[in-house]
């Protein structure tokens, strides 16, 4: 059975939880959107959703410095308590967040944070590329599409396999992170230097 992104979408905005999450769920439960968050909730996510709207007003700011000291990152790393902010495996969790920025340099949070304007000139080019490749027109808006969230989903940190497990992407790494320590966590803002 094909999932349609509008019902990945739906799934997500109700629950909070990543994007391949909801995917995996749907799929198991046939597309039944009900079905499917009693199958995150059976596995603990829907836990991780719960959390998502509380406020994030306490946390920590991360930094990695690359042994070569050319690269550097500062990530700012939000979660409800002060208690949580101080807890070793929090900090860990900005470090890894912090080095896997530097790894990896994402230019956006999230997928739907890449400018309009960057994706124009994108499928600009992805269209060049199909019609130098002699690939039917017909498919051509299929292509791009496929291509266009496989950009942006390189270019959002959230939606970035982890650097140190490419089985789960960043986004599943904080969601289990907001499972095991029972608080919600947001990354407030991120930049990474470079010379």
């Amino acid at each position: 059975m094909t999932i349609s992104l509008e019902q990945i979408k739906a799934l997500r905005d109700a629950t909070g939880i990543s994007t391949m999450s909801c995917k995996k769920a749907l799929e198991e439960a046939q597309g039944d959107s009900k079905k499917a968050i009693e199958i995150l909730r059976k596995k603990g996510e829907a836990k991780a959703g719960e959390r998502a709207e509380k406020s994030t007003g306490e946390g920590i700011i991360s930094s990695y410095i690359h042994t070569n000291k050319k690269i550097g990152v500062l990530i700012a790393l939000g979660c409800e308590t002060d208690f949580v902010a101080k807890n070793e495996d929090f900090m860990n969790l900005g470090q890894d967040i912090a080095m896997h920025v530097a790894a990896l340099n994402p230019q956006y949070l999230r997928p739907e944070d890449v400018p309009a304007d960057i994706i124009e000139k994108e499928r600009e080019i992805w269209k060049e590329q199909l019609k130098n490749e002699r690939k039917p027109e017909k498919i051509w808006n299929n292509i791009m599409e496929g291509k266009e969230k496989k950009f942006k989903e390189g270019e959002a940190l959230l939606s970035q396999p982890f650097v140190k497990n490419l089985e789960i992407t960043i986004e599943k790494l904080i969601s289990e992170h907001v499972i095991k320590l029972g608080e919600n966590i947001k990354i407030l803002k991120f930049i990474r230097f470079s010379l």
